[in-house]
């Protein structure tokens, strides 16, 4: 069957995307799935522990989500403009790839100001799409300096849907307890279930903690606008598979132990990074990979993943790692049984 995108719309009633975290980290609602049964058991997150033993892989995503939000005045107009801060493309220049809104408004040459005090300019020097921008910033100072700046001034870059302003408990929830390697402009959502208590119970168990790296993009969450599944582009983000957890991976591979993908980013990094052979080699670059069914996963036998929207990339690569009809009947379940969804929503665990 050749998947399109209208397989994979439904309606989601607007109360099950919450704005706010759950209170406690690992008291989230947890579906479990087993692939092989159809069987399907409503749990708490805390409760996935229950589902592994020693030596059984967990992958996390330790990317680190930095303020990419900023707000600035036009030049003469004073016109107020957000910037968001995609990545550096070139950093003894300070140049940037940005998103402004409005876009209409800026045009190359025009210079940007940030800061009751002017801390930071900005100059547009190129038009990359109808969106996109290439910013230069002018600053006098070192880079850690003008590091500081950025996150001095900007924001925790929530989703647009929570539209309301960030907030300390924001700053601290929309990370992962394990965050470390700074560069994604959106939180690996799986991963915010994770609490110290739950990740010192897997440690304790013996069950073997991998971490890898893939700086979420707004690539990620950006709307398909083809039906034809194999004509959608994804836009390329950094990926990082050190040696360390190439070799956690491949012995759990190689001993037949339950190799679980905490979120799609990791389940597309580690298929970004494999061989025909099943192992899994160390790797610094990037990827634009899009998994949607039908799709043969050469590493992961087991993940967690939010509920995601309708029609997003990420519900298709869950869909192809569970089975597109199962994942969807469950869907519907999840719907019933008024679990959340989105960025801070309940989680799935999906088993072989």
């Amino acid at each position: 069957m050749k998947f399109k995108l209208s397989h994979f719309k439904f309606d989601l009633p607007e109360g099950l995307v919450p704005k706010k975290p759950n209170k406690i980290r690992d008291e989230s609602k947890l579906m479990v799935i087993h692939k092989s049964t159809g069987k399907v058991e409503h749990k708490k997150f805390k409760d996935l522990i229950n589902y592994f033993d020693k030596d059984d892989v967990f992958i996390f995503n330790n990317t680190k989500v930095f303020p990419a939000r900023l707000f600035g005045n036009k030049e003469k107009t004073g016109a107020r403009i957000e910037v968001f801060l995609l990545r550096e493309l070139n950093r003894d220049n300070r140049l940037w790839d940005v998103l402004v809104d409005p876009a209409r408004k800026i045009r190359i040459g025009n210079k940007l100001y940030f800061g009751e005090n002017d801390e930071l300019i900005a100059e547009v020097i190129d038009n990359t799409t109808s969106r996109g921008r290439t910013l230069r910033f002018l600053f006098d100072g070192t880079h850690e300096e003008f590091q500081e700046t950025l996150d001095l001034l900007g924001e925790t870059p929530l989703p647009k849907f929570i539209d309301r302003d960030p907030t300390e408990e924001d700053t601290a929830r929309y990370q992962t307890i394990f965050a470390k390697e700074k560069g994604a402009v959106a939180a690996p959502t799986a991963g915010l279930h994770f609490s110290r208590e739950l990740m010192k119970r897997m440690e304790i168990k013996g069950i073997d903690l991998a971490e890898v790296t893939l700086h979420v993009g707004l690539g990620t969450f950006r709307q398909i606008e083809v039906e034809d599944l194999s004509k959608h582009k994804m836009d390329s983000e950094e990926i990082i598979i050190t040696e360390e957890a190439s070799n956690i991976i491949n012995a759990g591979i190689k001993s037949n132990k339950r190799i679980c993908a905490v979120g799609t980013t990791v389940l597309r990094t580690v298929e970004s990074s494999n061989t025909t052979t099943k192992t899994i080699i160390p790797k610094k670059g990037w990827t634009n990979k899009f998994i949607f069914p039908p799709y043969n996963f050469q590493v992961p036998n087991c993940m967690i993943s939010n509920f995601h929207l309708p029609q997003s990339t990420l519900l298709m690569h869950v869909a192809a790692f569970g089975g597109y009809d199962l994942v969807m009947k469950v869907y519907q379940e999840a719907i019933k049984k008024k679990y959340k969804f989105h960025t801070y929503g309940d989680a799935m665990l999906i088993l072989p």
